[in-house]
């Protein structure tokens, strides 16, 4: 089973990390495209959703570019990957992939509900002002390995 981000919400996440490191100072989109290795085109539009969902305010111009609506601190990974991918929610049977035919529910639901609850509620108490910690951190060559490497290592990309 993977747990992963769609396009879109991996996208919007590292342009929301790339904005909150630079906080307060404007990020035109170039820059956080260039620093973040995203495809210009379809970054422009995934910040103009968090534009329209109050986590990012814009200014056109010269001096332009873009800015957290909001402290850091203050805007959570499940809002951000709920802007960007829709609810986290658990509608389908975890047995079947579909509706449960279970007449009020399967002998998986309380367990997955439950796990279900633990990832949306991690994800409520992230804050971007964690992430852009912690990517800094990386940056930095201060964290270890708490945790498992991944499967597939690959080079950190992007100028940050």
């Amino acid at each position: 089973m993977k747990v992963t981000l769609g396009r879109r919400g991996d996208y919007a996440v590292r342009a929301l990390i790339n904005v909150a490191r630079h906080s307060p100072e404007r990020r035109k989109a170039r820059q956080i495209v260039s620093e973040m290795d995203l495809p210009g085109r379809y970054t422009t539009q995934i910040l103009g959703a968090l534009v329209n969902a109050g986590l990012l305010s814009a200014q056109a111009g010269p001096d332009g570019g873009y800015v957290l609506a909001r402290p850091a601190s203050e805007i959570t990974l499940l809002q951000v990957v709920e802007i960007a991918e829709g609810p986290v929610t658990l509608d389908q049977c975890a047995l079947r992939g579909g509706p449960c035919d279970w007449v009020a529910e399967c002998p998986l639901h309380e367990s997955w509900a439950g796990a279900q609850s633990a990832f949306t509620s991690r994800l409520r108490r992230t804050t971007f002002a964690d992430l852009a910690a912690t990517d800094q951190a990386i940056e930095g060559g201060e964290v270890g390995d708490p945790l498992p490497p991944h499967l597939m290592p690959v080079e950190r990309r992007g100028v940050r």
